[in-house]
């Protein structure tokens, strides 16, 4: 272990629940992260009952998943200033390189699908066939191009048969850089008087380690120009692969969160390393106790907290939220939204997989499995459910 988390893991799990507290959370966190909280005091702190001061967040927290995606093309400026203005806590990016190491917002390396780039013949002969995590693609990447090449391109709906009203929208916005996105969050943060939260993905962080094109350095370094690299700083980093996060706690403070598949999945870092381990063996206590060693919170899918029976209806809450709580993790499931298609089947209404669901319904579910806060492609949903349940 280097020295640098051999001093935190040294000071304790006191102090990263203090980080948690002061920086993540507000006083529902700090409430429960404090020495000797009991059960009960943690339980009405992550009701929602904010510290005083600026940078806290309302409990359970609201994340714009992609921003407001569920009305604008994801990962766009657009998406992100929608969600912004719905009053979501917390914007989400996902970050990828470019040939020339820039990061951009994007869901997936392969911007087949999310961008017009289909339409550009001199790029017709960049398409090709790529293995991502053992998976076999075959469209435009990103790593193919320089940043000035992908700025001539437009973003587009990803689910155009889901969101079709979303297509309105196709051409209107470029490739966001997260250098851009970071200005825009800091200018939109002097118009406001308190700062913009952000949730910043590292993707395929092993993958594009492979071509040279390291996630975590260049983040850093975005993050430290920005003062964003200490651990009170309104910015929550997340990976499905442990190991980017570890790397990050080497290089900045800033609180880090990691993201959790199916419980059968083994992150792909697990897989290049030969790690055997599943999500299900880092869920249990010894397994939460290492995670939280250098990250402050968990993103798990949503079945981690609540499964679904074989009707696809929900059942009872897991110990997880409970689990991770005791090892001083945040919980920040992921994602709601408000079409059938991708609620439980108890919470459909009516036989369009297009048209809404008791999204309302769910989320007061997953609200009172006690989760610190939920992703949500809708935040206007998700934000009046969740001032329905702070009460």
């Amino acid at each position: 272990m280097a020295a640098r988390q051999v001093a935190k893991t040294t000071n304790g799990r006191l102090a990263r629940r203090g980080v948690l507290g002061a920086a993540l959370a507000g006083a529902g966190a700090a409430g429960l992260a404090a020495a000797g909280a009991g059960t009960a005091q943690a339980a009405d702190a992550r009701r929602g009952r904010p510290g005083a001061g600026r940078g806290k967040l309302p409990v359970p927290t609201v994340v714009a998943h992609r921003g407001a995606s569920g009305y604008r093309p994801e990962h766009t400026i657009g998406a992100y200033q929608l969600g912004l203005d719905m009053g979501a806590d917390i914007i989400e990016q996902d970050l990828v390189p470019t040939r020339d190491g820039h990061l951009v917002c994007r869901h997936e390396n392969d911007i087949t699908g999310t961008t017009d780039v289909a339409d550009h013949p001199e790029f017709a002969d960049r398409r090709t066939t790529r293995s991502v995590d053992g998976v076999e693609l075959t469209g435009w990447f990103t790593e193919d191009f320089t940043l000035a090449e992908l700025k001539t391109l437009r973003a587009t709906e990803r689910i155009p048969e889901r969101r079709p009203n979303n297509t309105l929208y196709d051409g209107r916005w470029e490739i966001p850089t997260f250098a851009e996105v970071l200005e825009w969050a800091a200018e939109r943060g002097r118009e406001r008087g308190r700062p913009v939260w952000l949730y910043t993905e590292t993707k395929h962080p092993s993958y594009f380690r492979s071509l040279g094109l390291g996630l975590e350095e260049p983040l850093a370094r975005l993050l430290r120009r920005h003062r964003l690299h200490r651990a009170d700083a309104p910015i929550f980093l997340q990976s499905f692969e442990p190991s980017s996060m570890a790397r990050l706690a080497e290089l900045v403070d800033t609180p880090r969160v990691v993201l959790l598949g199916a419980a059968g999945d083994r992150p792909w870092d697990f897989v290049e390393s030969g790690d055997p381990r599943t999500v299900a063996d880092l869920i249990t206590p010894a397994g939460l106790a290492e995670l939280a060693g250098y990250a402050q919170g968990l993103g798990p899918t949503l079945d981690l907290v609540i499964p679904r029976a074989a009707d696809g209806s929900l059942t009872s809450p897991t110990s997880l939220v409970d689990d991770a709580h005791a090892a001083g993790l945040l919980v920040h499931p992921y994602t709601l939204r408000n079409e059938n298609a991708f609620l439980p089947a108890d919470h459909r209404r009516g036989a369009d997989p297009n048209g809404y669901g008791d999204v309302f319904g769910a989320l007061r579910a997953y609200f009172e499995a006690g989760v610190d806060g939920v992703f949500a492609d809708h935040p206007d949903t998700a934000l009046l459910a969740a001032a329905d349940f702070r009460g």
